[in-house]
């Protein structure tokens, strides 16, 4: 079924006014009537394209083909028919409802926490959380996982508790960065989850080269790279893209289309047919799926993993969804978008009909989310505390980790920075931070 939707080489993207065209080319020697020019297949191709000759001249634009469709599970009646191969169990299927009820608590908590000014920044996952956790339940904790900002569900999934989010985003001495992190630029080596960049785009042809190693060990598992659709106007991207398709790389592309770079709409930011058709364009195999449905993010991210590895090539999900939050506690965004607006895909949003789903099949109820939306909370205002009371870093770990041995210039500023705090300690809050 899923196979059908995916796209290779742009084979199943046809031209409407073309394509009676291309049936008069079949044969081996057809003569035009109109010009009465002879039309040989004999005459030679081009490297790298397949392609049929035409005397009819005619530019392409995307109003040429049929746009993309977009893959869905969660309709919008409760009559739901999942595909007949869908294995989650019913475990499953209240896990990941737990878990997106999860994200979208601690980002509540997290994102008054910075407005109080007790942390420095903050950025919500509110309306995308079905992207992340639904992808996540797809792939094996084997695949090296390269995020963007915006996939704290991703490690959630992965078993990263609330304290280590919590030690993160306050930067105390439990923090595994050691407070040299932005909040919210998560990062676990055990739990294959590469560690956040600000600059944007950045781990995209990281993800390539790491996927190629592993295309070069024979290693059974893949990469999965996440970035937002506004990522994709930068040249890391169309290099990553080129690079994973040529090179034929175990890579799931994940772009998330929540509509804003920042307070650039999508409209603005590119024609065409979204991102996913440049998928095709590439050479890799596509899928647009939609990325408020949890069991179609999910569905399509397991679908592509096994292509992934079974070919050992690419794979680009394009998942459609609409950010509700800003963009960042740096953000206003109703500077660029209407309330209204926002009102309107706050109606939809992936919990919400995540929820009206298990509830029809008789597996959640009103009183068993009144429960969970009290342990969560309970849990993650605990988690916050204790995380908050904790001493930050030693401040002698601003110059360790730099290299595997200190060397001597870094040695000296070590002991410069010693003797100033030795004749300035009066100035500086000590009692906060942890010592050597």
């Amino acid at each position: 079924m899923i196979e059908k939707t995916f796209l290779r080489y742009g084979k199943q993207m046809y031209l409407k006014n073309v394509f009676t065209q291309m049936q008069r080319f079949c044969s081996s020697k057809i003569t035009n009537t109109e010009t009465n020019s002879i039309i040989n297949t004999g005459d030679p191709s081009f490297l790298g394209i397949q392609t049929i000759f035409t005397n009819e001249l005619k530019f392409v634009n995307k109003e040429c083909y049929d746009p993309l469709p977009t893959f869905r599970i969660l309709n919008s009646s409760k009559s739901v028919q999942l595909p007949k191969d869908f294995e989650l169990n019913e475990e499953i299927l209240i896990k990941i409802y737990r878990k997106m009820i999860t994200i979208n608590i601690m980002d509540k908590i997290l994102y008054e926490s910075q407005r109080q000014g007790r942390i420095s920044f903050y950025m919500t996952n509110t309306g995308e959380e079905a992207i992340q956790i639904g992808s996540a339940a797809a792939i094996n904790l084997e695949d090296i996982v390269y995020a963007q900002y915006r996939e704290a569900g991703v490690l959630l999934w992965r078993d990263h508790s609330i304290m280590e989010f919590m030690n993160q985003c306050y930067s105390n001495h439990e923090d595994t960065s050691k407070g040299r992190q932005m909040p919210v630029h998560y990062g676990s080596k055990k739990l294959n989850f590469v560690t956040i960049s600000s600059p944007l785009t950045t781990q995209l042809p990281q993800a390539v080269g790491t996927a190629y190693a592993f295309k070069r060990s024979g290693k059974e598992a893949c990469i999965i790279c996440y970035f937002g659709e506004g990522a994709s106007s930068e040249g890391d991207a169309h290099a990553a893209f080129n690079f994973a398709a040529t090179l034929e790389c175990p890579i799931i592309f994940v772009c998330r289309n929540n509509g804003y770079a920042i307070s650039t709409s999508s409209v603005e930011q590119f024609k065409g047919d979204g991102i996913a058709a440049r998928g095709p364009a590439y050479g890799i195999h596509t899928i647009r799926v939609d990325g408020n449905d949890v069991l179609a993010v999910h569905y399509a991210t397991k679908a592509a993993r096994q292509l992934c590895i079974k070919e050992r090539k690419p794979v680009l999900i394009e998942a459609m969804t609409y950010r509700i939050g800003h963009h960042s506690t740096s953000d206003d965004s109703t500077a660029y978008r209407s309330t209204t607006e926002i009102d309107h895909w706050n109606c939809y949003t992936p919990i919400t009909r995540y929820r009206t789903y298990l509830e029809s099949v008789g597996l959640w109820c009103e009183q068993q989310d009144q429960q969970l939306n009290e342990s969560v909370k309970k849990s993650v205002l605990i988690a916050f505390a204790e995380a908050e009371k904790k001493l930050k870093p030693c401040w002698k770990e601003l110059f360790t980790d730099v290299y595997h041995t200190m060397p001597k210039h870094i040695r000296k500023q070590v002991q410069s920075m010693e003797k100033h705090i030795a004749e300035f300690e009066e100035h500086y809050p000590l009692h906060l931070f942890k010592e050597a």
